[in-house]
């Protein structure tokens, strides 16, 4: 994949600088402004059929004939045109990143040093790095992602976990470290779906990273019954949780039970459910817009 070019490195200083300049100090910790629209008009969130908590619960409507086969041109393996704006991959490329002494290899788009916020995807069961690179599987979702973190100044990473046990979050945790390190008191926001929401359980553990955090969304991902022992929970980091409610792999209601948990509790947490989605629904269709932005209000 081709490197940055130097004019897309002044371009991406001179939007994180704008950025900056909207930031706040809160605790200690810095906020950014919401990101910029970026083709809402295609991924927004359809017909709300509950809303619940001061908006913080959504039933969304879903529909596969209409958000699969009518938005790809090849169901699930290539979107629509209109979903997509590939100019975004000039800005692209793959690396190794050392974490802890071991290599890690990474997808990363937009600029490391001092960007504006770090969003991280973990991938689940049987992936690597091309699922959260990959423009046009899962309706383009990703492809928007990328193009909000270069249009906004930040950078999006997309590793290849090695396992997805204590030694896979301690390389996630590694590069919570390094992406913090490069982009100091900036948001970093972790993401994790299917079986990669073991991995940010994992690191929901690790108060070190924990403290580099700035949020975390768990996407079609397993509960954890525990995490009210965790130091993410101590510190109160915003959860964003995103499930379909016919999701056979990890059950909607174990999830949404520990949203209302969190709730009733006065925890910083979100729950989008899509109404007949199933296990892979919340990769297609979770808004990131939506999703970072809350993260970055709270």
């Amino acid at each position: 994949m081709a490197r940055s070019t130097l004019s897309f490195k002044r371009l991406a200083v001179l939007k994180a600088v704008g950025l900056v300049a909207a930031f706040v100090l809160a605790h200690g910790c810095a906020r950014a402004e919401t990101l910029r629209p970026f083709k809402d008009e295609l991924f927004a969130y359809g017909r709300v059929l509950e809303s619940r908590d001061g908006g913080d619960w959504l039933t969304v409507d879903y529909d596969e004939m209409r958000d699969i086969n009518g938005r790809d041109e090849v169901p699930e393996r290539r979107v629509k045109r209109p979903y997509v704006a590939l100019g975004v991959k000039r800005f692209q490329e793959n690396e190794t990143i050392d974490v802890g002494g071991r290599g890690l290899d990474v997808f990363r788009v937009g600029t490391p040093e001092n960007a504006a916020f770090t969003v991280i995807f973990i991938h689940g069961r049987g992936g690597d790095r091309r699922l959260g690179a990959n423009d046009d599987s899962f309706g383009g979702n990703f492809n928007r992602l990328k193009n909000l973190a270069v249009e906004n100044g930040g950078v999006y990473y997309a590793p290849s976990a090695r396992s997805f046990d204590t030694d896979g979050a301690a390389d996630i945790a590694g590069l919570i470290d390094g992406v913090a390190r490069r982009s100091p008191g900036r948001p970093v926001i972790l993401s994790c779906a299917s079986m990669g929401s073991f991995l940010c359980w994992g690191v929901s553990r690790n108060a070190t990273a924990v403290k580099q955090l700035s949020g975390m969304m768990i996407m079609g991902g397993a509960t954890d019954p525990d995490f009210t022992k965790s130091a993410a929970f101590a510190r109160k980091l915003p959860m964003f949780f995103s499930h379909g409610s016919a999701d056979k792999t990890y059950r909607a209601d174990d999830q949404a039970a520990l949203y209302t948990r969190l709730k009733k509790g006065g925890y910083p947490t979100r729950f989008v459910l899509f109404q007949t989605g199933t296990h892979g629904t919340p990769v297609r269709m979770t808004d990131w817009r939506d999703a970072i932005n809350w993260i970055l209000s709270r």
